[in-house]
C-alpha cells in the first residue's frame, strides 16, 4: 500500500512539473520530493533523484543519474551526468558540475567549473575557477573537518589534492598532480611534483 501511494505521489509531482513547463526526459524514471522547487526552462534527463529541500533556478540542465539533496541550484547551471550534490551546497549562476563529481556543503561560484571525477567538500569556490579532473579537497583529518577556499580565477590542475584548511588566492595556478598543504599566494604557481627521471636502456626484470 505504501509503495502504491508513493507511486501516486510521484505521478502527481511529475504531472505538476510537466504542466509548469519543465522538460522531463523519461519522466517515469525521475523522482521528486514534495518540496522540490523548479524554475523556468529547466531540462531534467532520465534517472535523476531529488531529495528534500532542493531549489532549482531558471535555464538549468540536470543530466542523467544525478542525485540532489538539500541544495540550491541557481540560473544557467549544468549538473551531471552522474553528479551528487549533497546538503548545504550552492551552485551559483553559470557554474558547471560534471560527471562523477561530488559536492558536499560547498559553494561553487559564478561561471566556475568542476567538470570531472572530483570531490569538493566544505569548500568555498569563487568566480571563474577551473577545477581539473581528479581534484580532491582533503577536508577530514580523522578528527575534524576543515575548509578549503579557492578564490576568483584560480586554476586547479588535474589530480591535485588540496589539504584543508587551505586558501588558494585569486589568479593563482596549482600544477597538475600537486599535493598542496600551504596557502597559495595571489597570482602564483604552486607545484609539488617530483622531477621526472628517465633511465635510458632500462630493462624490466622478468621472472
Amino acid at each position: 500500500m505504501k509503495q502504491l501511494n508513493y507511486q501516486k505521489v510521484q505521478i502527481k509531482l511529475r504531472n505538476k512539473f510537466l504542466r509548469s513547463g519543465v522538460k522531463l526526459i523519461g519522466p517515469d524514471t525521475i523522482y521528486f520530493s514534495n518540496d522540490t522547487k523548479i524554475g523556468k526552462n529547466v531540462t531534467i534527463e532520465p534517472f535523476v533523484v531529488f531529495g528534500s529541500k532542493v531549489k532549482i533556478g531558471d535555464n538549468v540542465n540536470i543530466k542523467s543519474f544525478s542525485h540532489l539533496e538539500n541544495c540550491k541550484i541557481e540560473n544557467k547551471v549544468e549538473v551531471g551526468p552522474y553528479a551528487r550534490i549533497r546538503p548545504g551546497s550552492v551552485l551559483k549562476d553559470g557554474s558547471k558540475v560534471g560527471n562523477f563529481v561530488e559536492i558536499k556543503k560547498s559553494t561553487i561560484g559564478k561561471s566556475s567549473k568542476v567538470n570531472h571525477l572530483s570531490y569538493i567538500g566544505d569548500s568555498k569556490i569563487g568566480k571563474s575557477v577551473n577545477v581539473g579532473a581528479g581534484t580532491i579537497t582533503c577536508n577530514y583529518d580523522g578528527v575534524k573537518k576543515s575548509k578549503t577556499t579557492i578564490k576568483d580565477n584560480a586554476f586547479i590542475g588535474s589530480n591535485s589534492s588540496l589539504v584543508a584548511p587551505i586558501t588558494i588566492e585569486q589568479n593563482s595556478v596549482v600544477g597538475a598532480g600537486s599535493v598542496i598543504t600551504k596557502k597559495v599566494k595571489k597570482g602564483s604557481l604552486a607545484l609539488t611534483r617530483a622531477l621526472q627521471t628517465e633511465i635510458k636502456g632500462y630493462k624490466r626484470k622478468i621472472k
